[in-house]
């Protein structure tokens, strides 16, 4: 099998939207290339004494629309063509939901558990040293994504004002509320997930009591969705980390299986009456109502697409399902809703933190849920619209309503010089 390469995928999917909307290719040309594209080297001082260079990225997709935004994610097989798609994932998403940004990302090659706290402080400062030139509240403005979070912003707002001589909150987003964080953010993920499952099931006339649920992933995104959609009333009748995932086919305990894993345990070792253990393979092809892929890309892929049983696909992560696999879920009837859609409730509710630190305001949380649940509704309304008057799937009719704007965009502004 050829090696997956996701931003493969992105042209493959920009070339389609914009096919399905008759757009002339000079229209949309400058969007299959990222604007830039930053490799660093990072060299650490180890709490042995000893110098280890890390590698790290971060890519500028586009800023046709405003300042780039996008998490910065700590993994050790992180490469720059998945920085690459994410960036320009962000763009899509931003435009889906009409935010004033583009789209980046950025990345460092480790594993933030081989390291100590003291060294992943020392590693994100001076990456956060490197990406300066880049980054700021009128340019870039990064946030947290996998492996990384509020304690990890916090370190990149101030060695950031550090080198300015000043607080600069809007630098990143997702930072702690003590130092300009806004309520609601932590959530914000997977609030989006919930609205959005909520809101395709009402669309496709079925109800919400009682619809069951199989999520991969049980952190920030996985682990609110199953908290949210079972205060719904839903079945979460699976959830996964990487260790394996686990069964209970009346309906997990939500609350008692997320206590667990917030205090670090592991699945693979969750011992619960009628728990029964499963793969990550077998939860992504359970025959549940919804399936909420909520972990990493290329997971619902050639290898298991035929064994896939769910209705509906609501995807929680950036990137789970590949090209191939989308038009053989459309094949089988199953609705996919777009990862630039669902999972949008992060980049909306960094918006609004954005819009404070700028502003020097705080919302209360109630505010924040509010504008959150009308921004991602109302785009839901144009995805929806937009995927029937083109007689299309959810994907295409997101990537088409984000194509338009964008191309709007660089048609008032032109070409520069």
């Amino acid at each position: 099998m050829a090696k997956y390469n996701p931003y493969d995928n992105v042209l493959e999917t920009i070339e389609a939207a914009a096919t399905i909307l008759n757009l002339p290719k000079k229209d949309y040309e400058a969007l299959k290339y990222p604007e830039r594209e930053l490799k660093v080297a990072i060299p650490v001082e180890m709490d042995n004494g000893d110098v280890k260079v890390f590698e790290g990225y971060r890519v500028q997709h586009s800023s046709s629309r405003g300042p780039c935004k996008g998490g910065i994610r700590f993994h050790p097989d992180v490469e720059i063509d998945e920085v690459k798609a994410l960036a320009a994932w962000m763009t899509f998403k931003c435009a889906v939901v009409n935010l004033p940004y583009g789209g980046g990302k950025g990345a460092v090659n480790v594993d933030p558990k081989s390291v100590s706290r003291a060294e992943l402080r020392r590693l994100t400062r001076r990456y956060t040293a490197m990406i300066l030139p880049l980054i700021g509240p009128e340019k870039d403005i990064p946030a947290p994504d996998v492996n990384t979070n509020e304690e990890v912003m916090g370190w990149i707002m101030d060695t950031y004002s550090m080198f300015k001589g000043y607080t600069v909150s809007g630098v990143v987003t997702g930072k702690p509320i003590g130092i300009g964080g806004s309520l609601g953010r932590s959530a914000a993920t997977g609030r989006g997930v919930m609205l959005i499952t909520r809101e395709i099931l009402h669309r496709l006339g079925l109800p919400v009591l009682e619809t069951t649920v199989a999520i991969q992933g049980v952190g920030n995104v996985g682990g609110t969705a199953a908290r949210l959609l079972s205060k719904e009333g839903m079945k979460v009748l699976a959830l996964s980390d990487v260790t394996g995932g686990i069964f209970k086919a009346e309906g997990l305990d939500v609350e008692k299986v997320l206590e667990y894993t917030k205090n670090g345990g592991m699945l693979s070792e969750y011992s619960q009456e009628h728990v029964e253990h499963i793969t990550n393979k077998q939860l992504l092809t359970l025959n549940v109502d919804v399936l909420i892929p909520a972990a990493m890309e290329n997971q619902i892929n050639d290898e298991i697409v035929n064994d896939v049983k769910a209705k509906i696909v609501v995807e929680g992560a950036n990137g789970p399902t590949t090209n191939e696999a989308d038009k053989i879920l459309a094949s089988k009837g199953i609705i996919v809703v777009p990862d630039i859609l669902a999972n949008a409730g992060g980049v909306i509710v960094s918006y609004f933190e954005w819009v404070q630190n700028i502003q020097a305001l705080t919302w209360d949380e109630d505010e924040v849920n509010r504008t959150l649940e009308k921004i991602i509704i109302r785009a839901f309304n144009e995805v929806w619209d937009s995927k029937k008057e083109l007689h299309t799937t959810m994907r295409m009719g997101a990537y088409a309503v984000a194509l338009e704007r964008l191309c709007d965009a660089k048609r008032i502004r032109g070409i520069f010089p």
